[in-house]
């Protein structure tokens, strides 16, 4: 018998009926005979009513969950996404099923005072079902009163990963999100990221408030993607081999492809050499004027180009599923980083290949990106200067114009530290960067001082990060092995479609049996010196093991055992 709750449920007083209709609807207004793993439960757990966390694959499917899940709700739906080039294209997907999947509309600042009113009028008079908006919409009370007169029925976070401080691609605008749901009367939750390791899980249940959460993790295993390193000794050599990869690719007829690097100056480099050779490509980074930026995308999508050579500007909410390689000239700051950016091809299920172009060398510059703690007195400081001009009646709030006029320092380590003292609850920033004071913040010296612990916390996780990406680089073993270790998923026997496979390594380090193991993937353990953490990958030899302070760290398994090192926590 159905509970009251149940029988009030728009979408089906019962689990089968929800199911039934679930089905019905994806397959004909989505066209799909069956789901990929994960997709069908997310959307069940959604359409019952319960805050969910959805970690499925790139290419996987993700806004189809909140695309059937939205359809059966009674209420509208708000999507918050972090890029106006991401949400319009999903405004347009929708709007190509609007018949069926009602109207979408997005809401962001490129857009006429009077076109934002009428999205948000349409959101209460239920003309509109989807609005997409940027978190930074958030910050206006007028927008969040507009949201909650339409009572909507479900909140998306997509790309869930930003509000995690743990994650890759963190934006502080994210950690407002949580008090924003609470305002609009918690309506049903649903975060989507492609790319979580298990602590940005539990990080984003925390920080996004969910209730009694259902978290769906579908395997991260994308076996269609071919794995390889290739090694270099030096810069020059290195370059060749980038080209030369490139060119191989596409003379076999394997494109298109996207070469990654992490400098505007490498991008245009690659871009003109290989333009050089003949071949039709584009450099892409956030430098480059919108309209240049628009339209290589739209040439890219339109099979007019070989290869974009692109940083990582490029990728999020790009999707072209024929994308048959991912170069990496450099390496990625992060094993989540290189995964998401690897997960851009192969998305219709065909073979692909993913190729890290690999220097020692090269991860300096990772350490240098990773480093920098900012000196507690500068922290202090825009502290200060932010609650002076508070206690000063400046309605308007301290931008970062006005502290480097103040502070004679430049815009990025001040938006920096503006972003750690933020996440501190010393200061608000509004959705033109301009900081307030936040209720209750807590002195300057002492936000400096905890904005300072917080830095080099962050810094610590960062180069933890680069060092997984060098033991990735310079494994011998199953790279499909280490990459899905890094996630907490343990592949049991070496996959058959990397190098280090094809040239027979990977077999002769695969472990004999994990059965016995002390410490199995997922143990919760205390280090005598890192404190607490979660067992990621087990050898036959060594433990990774994800530290909550410290990040990253393989341990010899003789001297844990030996010395004791971990115990295991209940």
């Amino acid at each position: 018998m159905p509970s009251p709750s149940e029988r009030d449920n728009p979408a089906g007083a019962t689990a089968s009926v929800r199911t039934r209709r679930i089905r019905q609807f994806a397959r004909e207004v989505l066209g799909y005979e069956e789901f990929r793993p994960g997709q069908e439960q997310a959307m069940q757990a959604v359409v019952g009513g319960r805050d969910t966390l959805a970690v499925l694959p790139s290419g996987a499917g993700k806004t189809a969950v909140y695309q059937v899940a939205g359809q059966l709700l009674e209420g509208p739906v708000l999507v918050v996404s972090p890029l106006i080039a991401l949400q319009r294209d999903q405004v347009d997907r929708l709007t190509e099923l609007e018949d069926r999947a009602g109207r979408a509309a997005q809401l962001n600042s490129t857009m006429s005072a009077g076109d934002q009113r009428e999205a948000l009028d349409g959101l209460r008079d239920g003309t509109v079902r989807f609005l997409f908006l940027a978190p930074e919409q958030l910050t206006k009370p007028e927008v969040v009163d507009s949201i909650a007169e339409s009572e909507p029925a479900l909140f998306v976070v997509d790309e869930a990963h930003c509000v995690s401080a743990w994650g890759h691609d963190f934006r502080p605008d994210y950690l407002r999100l949580g008090g924003v749901i609470e305002q609009l009367g918690h309506p049903t939750v649903l975060a989507l990221t492609a790319t979580a390791a298990p602590p940005v899980r539990a990080e984003i249940v925390e920080q996004l408030g969910m209730r009694d959460a259902e978290v769906v993790v579908a395997g991260f295993d994308r076996p269609e993607i071919r794995l390889e390193v290739d090694h270099y000794a030096d810069a020059h050599g290195k370059e060749q081999g980038v080209l030369d990869r490139v060119l191989a690719e596409i003379g076999e007829g394997r494109g298109p492809g996207i070469v990654y690097s992490a400098t505007r100056k490498g991008t245009e480099g690659i871009a003109q050499q290989l333009a050089d050779r003949g071949l039709r490509t584009r450099a892409y980074h956030a430098g480059l004027a919108k309209a240049v930026r628009e339209d290589t995308q739209r040439a890219w999508m339109d099979d007019e180009l070989d290869v974009v050579v692109a940083t990582t500007a490029f990728g999020m909410g790009i999707d072209k599923p024929d994308t048959r390689f991912v170069v990496h000239a450099e390496p990625a700051d992060s094993v989540d980083s290189y995964y998401q950016e690897i997960g851009r091809a192969g998305r219709d299920g065909e073979p692909a290949l993913a190729v890290l172009v690999h220097r020692q060398e090269d991860l300096g510059l990772r350490r240098f990106f990773a480093a920098g703690t900012p000196a507690e007195e500068e922290l202090q400081q825009v502290a200060g200067l932010v609650q002076a001009a508070a206690a000063a009646g400046l309605d308007d709030g301290v931008d970062v114009k006005a502290l480097r006029e103040e502070t004679g320092r430049a815009a990025t380590p001040l938006v920096r530290d503006l972003n750690l003292l933020e996440q501190v609850s010393a200061v608000v920033l509004d959705e033109e960067g301009a900081a307030f004071p936040a209720e209750g913040a807590p002195a300057p010296g002492e936000a400096a001082e905890q904005a300072r612990q917080l830095a080099e916390h962050h810094e610590k996780v960062d180069q933890s990060r680069v060092e997984m990406m060098r033991g990735y680089a310079e494994t011998t073993e199953c790279r499909r092995q280490f990459l899905l270790g890094y996630f907490g998923e343990q592949l049991d026997e070496p996959c058959g479609n990397c190098d280090n496979c094809s040239a027979g390594t990977a077999s002769e380090h695969a472990p004999d049996d994990l059965e016995d193991t002390p410490f199995p993937v997922g143990t919760p353990v205390e280090h005598t010196e890192w404190g607490a953490g979660a067992v990621m990958r087990v050898e036959d030899d060594r433990i990774t093991v994800l530290f909550d302070e410290v990040g990253y760290k393989t341990l010899a398994l003789a001297a844990v055992l030996e010395h004791e090192l971990l115990q295991t926590r209940t």
